[in-house]
Parts: structure tokens; C-alpha cells; sequence
């Protein structure tokens, strides 16, 4: 019951696109029908179209995401120990938090061209935040009574951090990790739309300007499609190694 329920409105929406688009209601041009935008996908995936820019597409997300995590994570760890430098960098993240990545992209542009360096920044600039801000708060849930307690027992930094801090912060770091793949995904589509020459955003753009409705149509079904099941593997994933320590990481 579930599975159904699951794909009750996607099977509703189809229907209901089968429907507009073989009545005549929707001129095919603008609003192609299921069979041909599944002719369309099967071509493009035969072609090694769809592959080329999936490569594209996985290639840069890996690396951006990974550059937000090591970053986010250090950042967090490092302004959490030292509150001078918290106070002198509050400023600037505010600002940064508050700009939009897509903001910055015309002078990225500038500094970077449209090689894969300008998707990459605009990737990292989009995670950082999630992971920074979700790993601020929960290396800030730690109760003052284990820090008590380990200075009683004269633990080591490593001890500490390894026994109470990193404990009371998984929690967060893993919505922190969640939420900024997302945004990782998002702002690669809009980067590769804006400033690519390859990627499933790309894909869409060169589409649309050859005015086939039907590969774009191709283009942000896979995009949906994809990042649904890279979110679902990531909750199992962190269910699997984490949820009997902490439940509340389960999604």
C-alpha cells in the first residue's frame, strides 16, 4: 500500500498528460505525448547522449559537494573552537549566506569562463551553508555537564571530541549532509543552464533552443528522477550505518 500511495499522483499526472496531449487540446509542439518523449529518451540514451552528459553532470557534483563537506565541516570545527575567529568571520558568512551562489555567477564567469571550475564554485558556494550551519548547531547541543565531566577525567582533546562532541553532533551533521546535497543538485542544474557546454542542465537549455520540447521534457524528468533516488539511497545509506546509534538520523 504504500508503493501504491507512492506513485499514485505520478500515475495520476501521467494519465492526465496522455489524456491533454492526445486529445488535441495541447498543440504537440508545446506539450509532446508520453510515447514520444519516451522514443525521445530511448534515442538519446542509445546515442550516448544522455550518458555524456550524465558523466558531465556527476563528475562536477561530486567535487563540489565534496569541496562544501571538507570545508563546512572545518569551518564549523574550527569557529566552534576558537571564538575569536568566530566573531571576526560572523559578518562575512552572513553576508555570504545571504548572497545568492546565482548572484556571483556573472563574475565567476568572468574569473573562471564556463569550464567546470564555474559549476564546481557555484556547487560549493550553494552546500557550504547546510553543513556549516547544521554542524554549528549541533556541536552547540553538547550539555555543559559532559564537558564537566571530561575535565574531570582529564580526557584529551581527541578523547573529548571523539567520546561527546562527535556523538551530540552526528545527529545534525547528517541533516546538515542531506539537505546540502540538495542544494548541490539544484544549483548544478541552474549553473549548467546558465554557463555550461555539457550536463543534464545544458541538455535542457540546448533543447529548448532547437525547440525540441519533448528532450526537454526528457531532461527534467531524469533530473527529478535521479535526484530522488540519490536522496533515498542517502537515507538508507545513513539509516543502515547510523539509525540503531542514533534514531533520529532514520528518514
Amino acid at each position: 500500500m504504500r508503493i501504491v500511495k507512492t506513485l499514485f499522483v505520478p500515475l495520476l499526472l501521467l494519465t492526465l498528460w496522455h489524456c491533454a496531449a492526445s486529445s488535441g487540446m495541447v498543440s504537440p509542439y508545446l506539450l509532446p505525448g508520453p510515447g514520444r518523449v519516451l522514443s525521445s529518451a530511448l534515442h538519446m540514451a542509445s546515442s550516448g547522449v544522455l550518458a555524456e552528459h550524465l558523466l558531465a553532470s556527476f563528475s562536477r557534483i561530486g567535487m563540489g559537494f565534496s569541496f562544501s563537506v571538507v570545508l563546512g565541516l572545518s569551518a564549523a570545527g574550527i569557529l566552534h573552537r576558537f571564538r575569536l575567529l568566530d566573531e571576526l568571520f560572523t559578518g562575512t558568512l552572513s553576508f555570504l549566506r545571504m548572497t545568492p551562489p546565482l548572484a556571483l555567477t556573472p563574475l565567476i564567469i568572468l574569473w573562471l569562463g564556463i569550464e567546470d571550475a564555474t559549476q564546481i564554485t557555484i556547487i560549493t558556494l550553494a552546500a557550504f551553508f547546510p553543513i556549516y550551519l547544521n554542524t554549528r548547531a549541533g556541536l552547540s547541543r553538547l550539555d555543559p555537564q559532559y564537558r564537566e565531566l571530561a575535565a574531570s577525567l582529564r580526557l584529551s582533546s581527541l578523547r573529548f571530541v571523539l567520546y561527546f562532541l562527535a556523538p551530540a553532533a552526528i545527529p545534525s551533521v547528517v541533516t546538515g549532509l542531506r539537505l546540502s546535497f540538495g542544494y548541490s543538485w539544484r544549483a548544478l542544474i541552474a549553473a549548467e543552464l546558465i554557463a555550461a557546454s555539457s550536463g543534464l542542465g545544458y541538455l535542457i537549455m540546448d533543447a529548448e533552443q532547437l525547440q525540441r520540447a519533448d528532450e526537454v521534457i526528457v531532461g527534467i524528468v531524469l533530473i527529478g528522477v535521479l535526484g530522488w533516488m540519490l536522496d533515498a539511497g542517502f537515507v538508507r545509506l545513513t539509516s543502515a550505518l547510523l539509525g540503531r546509534r542514533f534514531p533520529e538520523v532514520r528518514g
